[in-house]
């Protein structure tokens, strides 16, 4: 065996998966250049590997464990053209790497890495500790080192990041004018973000007044938007407005002709969140539905929207034989978020 002088590798640093004191299974990726290749001697037979709470290689780190590392074979470049089976005889503050049969000198000079895993972290942080590596050309990891590396590191407490980003939900009520399209037809008359005014209805036509509900969130689960009335619409000798048959919101059916008594109201909405999602809307053809004094579905959405209009259709038809007067009620919309 020839000795020579020890090498002080250079670019040293190494690299930790994560600082934070008394981390388990952390990883330690030591990177240097300047490692020493060209001679005989230069084969690595032992990599020592030290961690001491001192500069000066004193010391231990309280509760820091190296007893578990293991190497990181593909990643440890400085092993590079070294042949044989290496062993690694881990310890509480070191650990060492030893093959007796390699033969090849490094081939990877700068910037080589020799990483090792599953180290315990020490508990204490914000106090600089010492990392050193020896390599030597002898298994008994003595004499004088191939080459040499010392560097500091730190752990270092983890910052909490925390945020708070508060439930929307925005709801609106909007009037459709005279003439738009709605629910397959065209509307009798325009509504307002308050009144569904039809007007005077008479038994040769059916009315339409429709409204746009717009609604956005960023609830997790979207929401739903439900319809209901206080009464059947009626008059002042409490005589009411027949509800729709057979339609209801579960299952919408054709709204009756032109001279028979009804109402009732459909969605634009083709996926509800209840029951077959476009019942009442399939694309081509609408559907209808009783109105009742119980939240029923209208528009659902199941994720977090930026903004969506959903078009609500009510249509009344009278007969010959219905009462007159002023026929009222009042329509409710309720638009529910899903957290």
């Amino acid at each position: 065996m020839v000795n020579i002088h020890a090498a002080t590798l250079s670019s040293v640093a190494v690299s930790i998966s994560d600082p934070r004191p008394s981390n388990i299974n952390t990883t330690y990726d030591l990177k240097v250049s300047g490692v020493s290749t060209g001679q005989a001697a230069y084969v690595i037979k032992c990599i020592k590997v030290t961690f001491a709470a001192n500069a000066d290689g004193t010391g231990t780190i309280n509760s820091f464990s190296a007893a578990g590392a293991s190497v990181n074979a593909a990643a440890s470049t400085i092993l590079n053209g070294a042949s044989g089976t290496w062993t690694a005889t881990p310890s509480a503050n070191g650990f060492i790497y030893t093959n007796g049969t390699n033969t090849g000198q490094p081939s990877t000079t700068t910037g080589a890495h020799f990483v090792l895993n599953g180290i315990t972290n020490g508990a204490v942080g914000n106090t600089a500790y010492w990392y050193f590596i020896n390599t030597y050309d002898n298994t008994d990891c003595s004499t004088t080192p191939i080459d040499n590396a010392a560097t500091g590191f730190i752990y270092t407490n983890g910052s909490t990041l925390s945020l708070t980003v508060d439930n929307t939900l925005s709801f609106a009520v909007n009037a459709v004018s005279s003439g738009a399209a709605c629910a397959g037809g065209t509307t009798s008359a325009a509504s307002t973000a308050t009144t569904i005014p039809f007007g005077t209805v008479t038994a040769a036509s059916n009315a339409i007044v429709c409204q746009d509900l717009t609604a956005a969130t960023n609830a997790t689960s979207g929401y739903t938007i439900y319809a209901r009335y206080t009464a059947k619409p009626t008059n002042a000798l409490a005589q009411t407005i027949t509800d729709l048959a057979p339609g209801t919101n579960t299952t919408p059916s054709v709204f009756s002709g032109a001279g028979t008594e009804a109402y009732g109201y459909t969605t634009n909405d083709q996926s509800l969140g209840t029951g077959t999602a476009n019942r009442f809307y399939n694309g081509t053809t609408y559907s209808w539905a009783a109105m009742t004094t119980a939240n029923a579905e209208v528009a659902y959405e199941p994720s977090p929207v930026t903004t969506q209009t959903y078009r609500i259709g009510h249509q009344v038809g009278v007969s010959l034989t219905t009462k007159p007067g002023t026929y009222t009620t009042t329509i409710i919309y309720t638009c529910t978020p899903i957290y």
